[in-house]
């Protein structure tokens, strides 16, 4: 019995896994065909970018902001406080700011998306749209998808100059170092490989953002219960597989010499 239980699980999860990768095949295919959806790629970038814009700002300024405090009473014990930028520095563009600012994302839109297009999928909206001849892949996925890709490094680049900015803060409150010390030490701090490294993550993470809320809200069941499943399925996949791109991903970068 368990044996059998355990057979199904696994061929759930490799069907799963072949369903999401035919769906990101399809939605990098509709880039070079038509219809594109041009006016719905640009809403979603409104809601998606725009719209995440307050939490992101907010994350990354007080991100910033503890770690240089948790790192000062570090330092202090050295005499080496003057290196606080480069630590806030290198920290937000390598690996805080990417992960963070996707983390954020992911729970404010993944769950969006994964509610919308379940709703859509329970009221029998998508299949209206095959009715009618229009491709749900093309119109519904397609769009968030690449409005995602579009505005997560946006947002990652704006969330590692406020982290900087909320290190600057409390650097020059608490640690006493004036404006041009930790401005300096953390730019100099930083080389072409960390801002390339800071930069390449939130496309592989706005694909997870994107599409495993599109999965799961395609792939919604049982009515009204079944939408509130899919929302809190989608953000909790979404996030994990998050941390285990951005380990495998950084791993990767390690041992190809990168940095």
């Amino acid at each position: 019995m368990n044996g059998l239980f355990l057979d199904n699980f696994f061929k759930r999860k490799v069907l799963a896994v072949q369903e999401f990768t035919e769906l990101l095949i399809n939605s990098i295919r509709h880039l070079f065909t038509s219809p594109r959806y041009l006016v719905d790629t640009l809403v979603q970038m409104d809601g998606i970018g725009f719209g995440s814009l307050p939490i992101v700002l907010l994350t990354g300024f007080f991100t910033g902001g503890v770690l240089a405090l948790q790192t000062y009473r570090t330092l202090s014990v050295f005499g080496e406080t003057a290196l606080l930028g480069q630590v806030v520095a290198l920290s937000m563009v390598r690996e805080l700011g990417p992960v963070l600012t996707a983390l954020m994302v992911a729970g404010r839109n993944s769950s969006g998306i994964a509610s919308e297009i379940g709703s859509m999928l329970v009221s029998e909206q998508i299949d209206a749209m095959r009715a009618l001849g229009t491709d749900p892949l093309r119109k519904l996925v397609s769009p968030r998808l690449y409005a995602t890709v579009v505005t997560l490094p946006l947002l990652t680049v704006l969330a590692d100059f406020f982290g900087m900015l909320g290190g600057a803060v409390v650097s020059m409150s608490t640690a006493r170092l004036s404006s041009g010390e930790y401005w300096n030490s953390a730019l100099q701090a930083l080389h072409s490989e960390d801002i390339v490294q800071g930069l390449t993550k939130p496309f592989f993470f706005a694909v997870i953002v994107a599409l495993v809320g599109c999965y799961f809200g395609l792939h919604t069941k049982g009515g009204t219960e079944g939408v509130g499943r899919s929302t809190t399925q989608a953000v909790v996949a979404s996030c994990v597989l998050i941390l285990v791109l951005d380990f495998f991903y950084t791993k990767f970068l390690i041992a190809i010499g990168f940095f």
